[in-house]
């Protein structure tokens, strides 16, 4: 990508109020992202429901010198950037609509297309049970040449990647977080392998982006958009693997979950999801095998079952006021309307939507159930 094109490309991902569906919706009507910049109000606000609000934040000078020290600290850790429109993006990742515009790469080379792509998750205090599982899986796999994604987290993510470099498989790590670090530490020298052996650690946090929590729930959708299925070994009914979850049976992919003994808190989440008919039983890597068989076949959606009704926090609250001012609406312009940060507010959506209060469409937009 020419330095200039990078430019405007991080600009538009760092304006305010600007998620990956605003800006895409953006590029595809300017062609370019510097042509963004460029526009008057009257040809951004021509673009359905981009408002004068969005063109100020777009026209908001700090923006681009941010852009511009992104660029220097991207040559300082030589990392590579690939935008959504280049042939190494990942194709799976690119059919998701909230995929990012811009991700970084420790990598100039990505191998991820036409292939089988399966991401492996689950607590970070795995049972002696569930890491021989997960070993178990992804030697069975390995005749059929998958790349394992994965977090690079404690307990699930880093066996799967460790058992895919142990099989010589390719294997990719998501951080939530900028590249110029690997968290937990203690995981550097696995990071190390995972780039010699041909992978890469990829984000689509900027480099100096501080470890949060919420952050990594964000992460967890490229987790899940990259991969044709995922896996859930073992999970807390509120662990962090369930938003991976939420965000595979939205973009209707496949999830296979371990079932457990009742009663087992690290067992809770994959049985409650098997349970909902959000995930497929999985016993042996057979059971991935047959029902991907390894091809484009579609799955039919799963279906989530409504929670019983609880108290909201203020920023649902907030949320669902939004929503009952209008028939339905567009993400980006939700968190807008809410000031708060696009990521936040698509956690929020999911949890109004597990409670049975929230409807997804398609588009990304979002209703009452009234």
């Amino acid at each position: 990508m020419e330095e200039e094109d990078l430019l405007y490309m991080l600009a538009l991902q760092t304006t305010s109020g600007i998620g990956p569906i605003t800006a895409k919706r953006l590029l595809e009507y300017f062609g370019s992202a510097k042509a963004v910049f460029q526009a008057k109000e009257k040809e951004v606000s021509a673009v359905h429901r981009i408002g004068y609000l969005l063109w100020k934040n777009i026209q908001d000078v700090t923006v681009l010198k941010r852009a511009e020290q992104e660029i220097k600290n991207i040559q300082t850790y030589n990392l590579s950037c690939f935008s959504y429109k280049d042939s190494m993006y990942p194709s799976l990742l690119r059919e998701c609509e909230d995929s990012p515009i811009l991700f970084f790469s420790t990598s100039d080379k990505l191998n991820l297309n036409n292939r089988k792509v399966i991401s492996f998750i689950g607590t970070r205090n795995p049972s002696k049970r569930g890491i021989d599982l997960c070993k178990e899986f992804i030697e069975e796999l390995k005749p059929y040449n998958p790349v394992i994604i994965s977090g690079l987290a404690y307990g699930v993510d880093v066996t799967a990647h460790l058992a895919a470099l142990e099989n010589g498989l390719d294997t990719y790590a998501v951080l939530g977080h900028g590249l110029n670090r690997v968290y937990p530490d203690i995981h550097t020298s696995v990071a190390n392998k995972i780039n010699e052996s041909g992978g890469a650690c990829i984000s689509e946090f900027w480099v100096n982006s501080r470890v949060d929590r919420e952050n990594f729930i964000q992460r967890n959708r490229i987790v899940a958009g990259m991969s044709q299925a995922t896996i859930v070994i073992e999970s807390a009914i509120k662990g962090g693997s369930m938003s991976t979850i939420n965000f595979a049976n939205d973009y209707n992919r496949d999830v296979f979950a371990v079932p457990g003994r009742v009663g087992d808190i690290m067992s809770e989440g994959c049985n409650n999801v098997i349970k909902k008919n959000r995930a497929q039983l999985l016993t042996s890597a057979s059971d991935i095998i047959e029902a991907l068989s390894w091809d484009s076949v579609s799955k039919a959606p799963k279906i989530i079952q409504p929670q019983l009704f609880v108290d909201l926090s203020g920023e649902e609250e907030l949320v669902v006021s939004i929503l009952g001012k209008c028939d339905r609406e567009l993400l980006d312009i939700i968190a807008l309307s809410c000031s708060l940060p696009i990521y936040k507010v698509s956690s929020i959506l999911l949890n109004l939507e597990m409670i049975g209060l929230v409807r997804p469409l398609p588009g990304k937009y979002f209703e009452l159930v009234r």
